[in-house]
């Protein structure tokens, strides 16, 4: 039923987890496949992808470019796109049995959901940008890529899907889906915190904030990416 997209670029660290992550909904018939799109990784990247059963695909770097890869490779009629540094959560089965049933009865609009933002992370820092982030996804619905997206094939396919871009590419689909016609569901999208960890919260979260307000105000995205980091 879900065809699961994970582009992925020296994400040996990482990986494990979110494919980990994704087992019992494949036993259970959820997840039909998953594709990792690998840009072109020096570490073991391939390597665990190619061990844990997932179909990977070789791709020049640029996210967009290769989460549009994989959805053009995808089989099934729901597509979920993960980061390769993200697990779903507890609940997350659940929430999305539940979200796609309601689209496909027709009881509910054709719409996209996204996941809850949550850190691996301890402390009071990562939990107040949790709720920072959960307040823009209330009053904005702007769900970042790391929230991970499920969305049907024919909805993600009307739109014209990803385009490669550097930078912005989830905010990019977002922003073409509108508020309208997203969902946010309960159980999170538990990411890492790495580059908040190496830069500060408060350093990361300040760039990411530009950096969104430099693509509203349309600088182009190869300045947007210089600065991003």
């Amino acid at each position: 039923m879900i065809s699961v997209v994970i582009p992925a670029l020296n994400s040996q660290a990482g990986l494990p987890a979110t494919l980990t992550g994704l087992v019992s909904a494949a036993v259970d018939g959820l997840v039909r496949e998953v594709i990792v799109v690998d840009g072109g990784s020096s570490d073991a990247t391939a390597a665990i992808a190619e061990e844990t059963g997932a179909r990977l695909i070789a791709s020049a770097p640029g996210r967009g470019r290769q989460l549009a890869l994989g959805a053009k490779a995808a089989r099934f009629p729901w597509l979920l796109f993960l980061h390769a540094d993200t697990r779903l959560g507890e609940g997350w089965e659940r929430d999305a049995i539940a979200f796609l049933r309601r689209v496909d009865s027709g009881e509910g609009a054709l719409a996209a959901a996204a996941f809850r933002f949550a850190l691996d992370d301890q402390g009071l820092r990562p939990r107040l940008l949790e709720h920072l982030v959960a307040l823009r996804c209330a009053l904005l619905r702007l769900p970042y890529g790391d929230q991970g997206l499920l969305i049907p094939t024919r909805l993600y396919e009307a739109l014209g899907g990803y385009r490669p871009l550097l930078l912005m590419e989830d905010v990019d689909l977002v922003r073409r889906l509108g508020r309208r016609r997203i969902r946010m569901l309960a159980a999170p999208a538990i990411t890492s915190p790495e580059r908040f960890l190496r830069e500060g919260y408060g350093r990361r979260s300040a760039r990411n904030l530009l950096c969104l307000a430099l693509y509203f105000l349309r600088v182009p995205i190869g300045t947007i990416h210089k600065i991003y980091g």
